[in-house]
């Protein structure tokens, strides 16, 4: 079943810009700018203004099937992420698990490249360079935890994701070996401040 027209919107908070050129949307906010294509989707982005003065975003779907329908919703998850990047930024903790070689890490390059070595004591030098916008730092107050942070969640969460896959135990138990790199937490930036 088609419906004739579904449609959601979003309040655009204070001190955000946000720009609409051809399913093209760029965020502007105090941490920086964020552009994301949304060409794949066939939706409508409508920038609105209420009888109150709030700034809206609306996306329409014309004629939509279940599947265009429920992709409104994904865009405007999307839309809040960029909002959430440029005001808070996005900050992802890794912790290492060891039973008995202890992992040593080196961060170098200005924190957008980490070095990991004596992984189950192996000599394999393990070099990981961070996605653009992200930096890696080591906790001054958690031993043998990572802080990565960035405006963009994709970029973050797959920056970290690099790290966690450079650290596969080979051919051994994995229930038994369980060392490794791995995501201990989520979050934002402000909130820790």
């Amino acid at each position: 079943m088609k419906l004739i027209l579904s449609s959601e919107t979003m309040d655009i908070p204070e001190g955000v810009k946000i720009k609409i050129n051809a399913k093209i949307i760029e965020v502007e906010g105090p941490r920086g700018k964020l552009v994301r294509n949304f060409k794949h989707l066939n939706l409508d982005f409508h920038l609105l203004t209420d009888e109150a003065g709030q700034r809206k975003l609306k996306i329409e779907a014309w004629f939509s099937t279940r599947k265009t329908s429920a992709a409104i919703r994904t865009a405007l998850s999307h839309v809040e992420n960029l909002i959430t990047g440029v005001t808070k930024g996005y900050r992802y903790k890794m912790r290492f698990v060891y039973a008995h070689f202890p992992i040593n890490a080196s961060i170098g390059n200005d924190g957008t490249a980490i070095e990991i070595r004596n992984f189950l004591g192996e000599k394999k030098v393990r070099k990981v360079d961070m996605l653009e916008g992200v930096k890696v730092v080591r906790s001054e107050k958690v031993k043998d935890e990572l802080v990565l942070d960035g405006n963009d969640i994709e970029l973050v969460s797959r920056s970290a994701a690099l790290i966690n896959q450079k650290c596969h135990v080979k051919k051994k138990d994995i229930r038994k070996f369980l060392d490794g790199i791995y995501v201990s937490e989520k979050g934002t930036i402000n909130e820790e401040e």
